[in-house]
């Protein structure tokens, strides 16, 4: 998805980041010198810019000695959706079963478990 705005969208700088973030960007770039058709030097430069859970979505690979075991790379790894309400990422799980932590929008999963049964007298 391109980054684009309309003239009558206001974007700002912080939705900008936010969109990167989100798809992540990534710079490849090959540089050769060569003299006489022999190559004298080689350079090859990857640069990613992108959410951690992007990163870990795209299968980026991670510095050594990262600890996978910490919260944050965990909460990375859940699931997660966009809210239909407020349009925030929040856990899968936590959306179809619980409610948005957000704006309070319900599914209708978890209205129908949360209904209470209701008793007719015979």
């Amino acid at each position: 998805m391109a980054l684009q705005a309309s003239r009558d969208e206001v974007t700002t700088l912080a939705d900008v980041i936010d969109r990167v973030l989100d798809k992540g960007l990534v710079i490849n770039a090959d540089i050769c010198v060569s003299l006489a058709g022999v190559e004298l030097l080689g350079i090859k430069i990857r640069a990613a810019l992108a959410s951690f859970e992007t990163a870990a979505r795209y299968g980026l690979e991670f510095p050594s000695g990262t600890n996978y075991e910490k919260s944050a790379w965990k909460e990375a790894a859940a699931g997660r959706e966009l809210c239909p309400q407020c349009r925030k990422k929040v856990a899968t799980e936590v959306l179809l079963n619980e409610e948005c932590p957000w704006c309070g929008w319900t599914s209708a999963r978890a209205r129908k478990a949360w209904a209470i049964p209701e008793i007719r007298a015979t």
